[in-house]
């Protein structure tokens, strides 16, 4: 999921990435506001974990979840 889509579903998708990364803030999803960079950031933060695991980890989420949150067609094609 990229930034752009990130952004345009933040509300509905915020609770979702709140319940997987709980040591998160609220200031901290403010902060981030759906920009993907941020997200991982703050992840490798306060996890205290590198910036590739926590980027593996937003990856993985999204892959997880892309059916709710995805509505690109080149994603309902991907098998």
């Amino acid at each position: 999921m990229d930034s752009e889509d990130l952004k345009g579903k933040w509300e509905q998708i915020k609770g979702k990435f709140h319940e997987k990364w709980g040591k998160l803030t609220d200031n901290d999803w403010m902060e981030a506001k759906g920009n993907k960079e941020k997200i991982v950031g703050k992840i490798k933060e306060r996890y205290g974990i590198a910036r590739e695991e926590a980027q593996k980890q937003y990856d993985d989420f999204c892959r997880e979840h892309k059916d709710k949150f995805s509505n690109h067609d080149h994603d309902k094609d991907r098998h």
